[in-house]
């Protein structure tokens, strides 16, 4: 005998919970198919000097990125605290992050991903990839923020456990006069009660 009540439904799983492993097995797939038909080509020292020489030439280029992002960011401080104008950018200073990816496929072991991380290293494709990634930044924030920045503030939401959304906004009293009085002045404390 029912009772009337319908079934309770389960979420419908993301594309990306669906996806990504299915493409992280594939890739791990491809990384040992690919250090397997090396190692049959040439030999098994040679796959290891390969992958070893990938892991020293990431960590070569992860350290040579790190150091100039630091030495921009010490650089842009320096600014600040002396009162100049803020340089737009410096030369150099950009794709540092690409770099860092870069070496860091380097050091995972595989050819595709050494592959991908020698393409990262380039200079049009850091171009390339720095102007799509300003490009994409700017479409969300204008998607994000209709109005102005103080929209963003006003769409705040409380989400209460049993699932109702309350919209929400701040209203903040500027005069002194509406402030609580202090803590003597209002009496005494109701009891805690549970």
């Amino acid at each position: 005998m029912t009772t009337g009540t319908p079934p309770p439904t389960v979420p419908k799983r993301s594309r990306a919970r669906t996806f990504v492993p299915l493409g992280i097995a594939a890739w791990l797939v491809l990384e040992i198919w690919l250090l397997t038909v090396v190692a049959g080509a040439t030999s098994g020292l040679t796959v290891v000097l390969l992958l070893v020489g990938g892991l020293l030439l990431g960590s070569y280029v992860i350290k040579r990125a790190g150091r100039r992002a630091f030495r921009n960011l010490t650089e842009t401080f320096k600014e600040q605290q002396s009162g100049a104008a803020p340089a737009t950018a410096k030369p150099g200073s950009e794709g540092n992050a690409l770099t860092m990816l870069g070496g860091l496929l380097l050091i995972v072991p595989g050819f595709l991903s050494d592959a991908l991380g020698l393409l990262c290293l380039l200079p049009p494709v850091r171009k390339s990839a720095a102007r799509l990634a300003e490009r994409s930044l700017q479409r969300r924030m204008r998607a994000a923020t209709p109005g102005s920045f103080g929209d963003a503030f006003q769409q705040a939401r409380i989400h209460y456990p049993d699932g109702k959304v309350v919209p929400g906004e701040v209203i903040r009293e500027d005069s002194p006069s509406s402030y609580p009085p202090p803590r003597e002045d209002r009496g005494p404390r109701p009891p805690l009660t549970p």
